[in-house]
C-alpha cells in the first residue's frame, strides 16, 4: 500500500540522515544536544499526528483504498497520540535496563550511540512482525485481547518484583550462546562490533552489547505492543506510534541516564499504567473506555509519579526499601506472605482502577473503589487508615464489609 511505503521511505531516510550525516563520526553526545534531538522527534511526532488527523478526516484522498477509516479525523489523532504517549512512557523503563547494560560492559560513551543505533534499527523489523501477528490475531480472534490483558498484569506484578541491583547480562543465554560459537575479545577496537585477531574473527564488547539491547527490546516489546492494542486496533495507528516512540529512544536515552536515580517513583507509575491498559484490554468488549479518559489517565499517573519522585528525592535521598520483605528476584522464591501481599496490590488496584474508570463511564465505581481498598487493607495499614476515615464519614450509612475484622487484627 502506498502510504505504507511512504512512511517506511520517511523512516529510512530519517535513519540515514541520523548515523550517514549527522552522527558519522563518533562522538560524546552531551544533554544539551540529546535534549534537542528529543524535542525534535517529538516535534515530528506530533507533526505527524495533524497529518493523520487530515489524513483520516479526508479518508486518505482516495489513495488508501484498502484502509479503514471508519475512526475519523479526530479519533485517529487522539488514539495516535495516546498510543504515543503509552508507548514513550513504558520506553522509560527500558532506558533504565540499557544503562544497566553499557554500565556492566563498561561501553565509553562515544560508542553508546552507534549500539543505540543499530540496536533500534532491529527493534523496528521485529516490532513490526509482532504488530502484524498481534492485530491478525485480534481479527481473528477477539478473545484474544482478554490473553493480553492478563499479560499485561503479570508483567505488572514482574516490574513491582524486579530488583535492579541483581542485574547480570552474564546469565543472560544470548550472551553465552554466541561466545560459545565465537571468540570473544575485550578490546572495543574503535567502535566495532567484529574485529580479526590473528586471522580469526572475534565478537567485541559492542557485539554482546547490541546482543543485550535487541532482546532487552524484544522483551518490552511483549509488554508494549499488547498494550497500545488496547489504546487502538488500527494497524498503521499501532506501527506508526511505535515507530515514532523507538526513534525518540536513543536521544532520550542520552538526556535521561544521568537522572534515572533521581526519578524514584517512576517505575511504580509504570506499574499502574500498565494495570491500568489491562484493565482497559480485559473491559473492551463490555464497557469500552473513551480515549480521553486513557489520556487523563496515563497523563496524571505520570504527574503524579514524576512531582512525587522530585519531591521524594529532596525530603529522603535513601534509596527506596521494597514493599516486599526480602526483596524477592522472581516469583519462585515468593513465600505464603509474600505471594498474599504481591495478590492484594494487584486486585486491590485492579478494583480501584475499575472505580475510578466507571465514575466516568456507568458503572458502579464507588463500591468497586472501596472493595479495592478493603482488599489493600489486608496488607497495608494505610488502607486500613483510609477505611475507617470513610467509616467515620458515611456512618452506617455504607457497609465496609472486613472492617472490622481488620480492627481486630491492628489490635491483636
Amino acid at each position: 500500500m502506498l502510504i505504507w511505503s511512504l512512511f517506511l521511505l520517511l523512516i529510512v531516510a530519517l535513519l540515514a540522515l541520523d548515523l550517514g550525516v549527522l552522527n558519522r563520526k563518533a562522538h560524546v553526545i552531551h544533554p544539551k544536544e540529546a535534549l534537542a534531538w528529543t524535542g525534535f522527534w517529538v516535534a515530528l511526532a506530533l507533526a505527524f499526528n495533524v497529518f493523520l488527523y487530515i489524513f483520516y478526516d479526508r479518508a486518505g484522498w482516495g489513495f488508501a483504498p484498502g484502509m479503514d477509516f471508519s475512526l475519523g479525523g479526530q479519533e485517529a489523532a487522539l488514539e495516535f497520540f495516546a498510543a504515543y504517549l503509552l508507548e514513550k512512557s513504558l520506553s522509560l523503563d527500558n532506558i533504565f535496563v540499557i544503562a544497566m547494560i553499557f554500565g556492566f560492559f563498561k561501553i565509553p560513551a562515544i560508542y553508546q550511540h552507534r549500539v543505540l543505533f543499530w540496536g533500534i534499527l532491529g527493534a523496528l523489523v521485529m516490532r513490526g512482525i509482532m504488530i502484524a501477528l498481534g492485530a491478525a490475531l485480534i481479527h481473528e480472534f477477539s478473545w484474544v485481547t482478554y490473553v493480553f490483558g492478563a499479560i499485561l498484569l503479570i508483567t505488572a506484578v514482574k516490574m513491582l518484583l524486579q530488583r535492579d541491583d541483581n542485574f547480570d547480562p552474564e546469565h543472560n543465554w544470548l550472551i553465552r550462546l554466541a561466545r560459545r560459537f565465537m571468540p570473544a575479545t575485550s578490546d572495543m577496537t574503535g567502535g566495532h562490533f567484529l574485529t580479526r585477531i590473528d586471522g580469526v574473527t572475534h565478537i567485541t564488547p559492542l557485539f554482546l552489547v547490541l546482543l543485550m539491547v535487541e532482546t532487552t527490546d524484544l522483551l518490552f516489546a511483549v509488554d508494549s505492543i499488547p498494550a497500545v492494542f488496547a489504546v487502538t486496533q488500527d494497524p498503521f495507528i499501532v506501527f506508526t506510534s511505535n515507530v515514532f516512540a523507538i526513534l525518540g529512544l536513543r536521544s532520550l536515552y542520552f538526556a535521561l541516564a544521568g537522572l534515572m536515580d533521581k526519578f524514584r517513583y517512576l517505575k511504580i507509575s509504570l506499574v499502574f499504567i500498565l494495570a491500568y491498559v489491562a484493565v482497559k484490554m480485559l473491559l473492551v468488549h463490555h464497557y469500552p473506555i473513551p480515549i480521553p479518559v486513557t489520556l487523563g489517565v496515563i497523563g496524571g499517573i505520570l504527574i503524579v509519579g514524576i512531582a512525587a519522585s522530585i519531591i521524594g528525592a529532596s525530603k529522603d535521598p535513601e534509596a527506596l526499601a521494597s514493599p516486599l520483605e526480602g526483596e524477592p528476584r522472581s516469583m519462585a522464591t515468593l513465600d505464603w506472605r509474600q505471594a498474599r501481599r504481591i495478590a492484594a496490590i494487584l486486585f486491590g488496584t485492579t478494583l480501584i482502577l475499575l472505580g475510578a474508570i466507571m465514575l466516568v463511564i456507568p458503572g458502579p465505581g464507588i463500591p468497586a473503589i472501596l472493595g479495592g481498598l478493603v482488599i489493600l487493607s489486608s496488607e497495608f495499614l494505610w488502607a486500613r487508615k483510609l477505611l475507617r476515615k470513610v467509616r467515620e464519614r458515611v456512618g452506617n450509612k455504607v457497609p465496609l464489609p472486613g472492617v472490622e475484622k481488620l480492627d481486630e487484627k491492628d489490635q491483636d
